[in-house]
């Protein structure tokens, strides 16, 4: 990796669970546990039906909330504020991360198919607060999750950023196939590397690839 594939960028897009902070945590898992029981309550199907739906929504719709929405009918905002009340103690700061993210030049938004009042609660637990111009959730994309090229045009207007002039940083790589067909540069973090042609570049380590872009 050279920092000169980033000198064009302006803005950098982060997605938030998994990215902004290690699965190891687990927090997704807790989410995951609380979409199960609100498909047991709204499909009438016991546990074991309940995960396998709600995968296969995540599977073939981007998000269990955009399946939920289009095959039930259930009203979003609730189904949001339900899902994550979860435990946040999980989360520790990380100050070599915010050090890496403050230092970057430019615009620094988080984009997550979650809800913007869920991920300002986890940028305040892992010690990010106020490092970000902006944080859109997928309310701000009318709902519409990415992977859809739609949402990431929805919001990226709404911001005004220039997707040949920016980088997307995310832990899902079908949710980087849209982003490198509008210019953007794609960086996939997660423990393990998914080789495809729409992703740029891989780290384990948030911080550690962002610092070396200083250099």
């Amino acid at each position: 990796m050279s920092s000169e594939h980033f000198a064009h960028v302006e803005t950098w897009v982060f997605d938030l669970d998994n990215t902004l902070y290690p699965p190891e945590t687990a927090l997704f898992d807790q989410i995951n546990a609380l979409m199960t029981a609100y498909v047991m309550r709204v499909t009438g199907v016991d546990r074991a039906q309940a995960d396998d739906l709600r995968h296969r929504y995540w599977r073939e719709h981007g998000t269990t909330l955009a399946g939920l929405m289009l095959h039930h009918g259930i009203e979003p905002e609730a189904y949001l504020e339900e899902v994550h009340e979860i435990d946040f103690s999980v989360l520790v700061p990380d100050a070599a991360l915010g050090d890496a993210i403050s230092a970057l030049p430019g615009r620094r938004i988080v984009y997550t198919n979650g809800s913007a009042p869920y991920a300002a609660r986890v940028l305040r637990a892992r010690g990010l607060a106020g490092l970000f111009d902006a944080v859109y959730g997928v309310e701000n994309a009318g709902y519409r999750p990415k992977p859809l090229r739609a949402a990431f045009e929805t919001v990226f207007a709404a911001d005004g950023l220039d997707p040949t002039r920016a980088a997307m940083f995310e832990d899902d790589p079908r949710n980087l196939a849209a982003p490198h067909e509008m210019g953007m540069r794609t960086v996939h973090v997660a423990p393990v590397a998914e080789p495809a042609g729409h992703i740029h570049h891989h780290t384990d380590d948030l911080a550690g690839f962002l610092g070396r872009l200083r250099s």
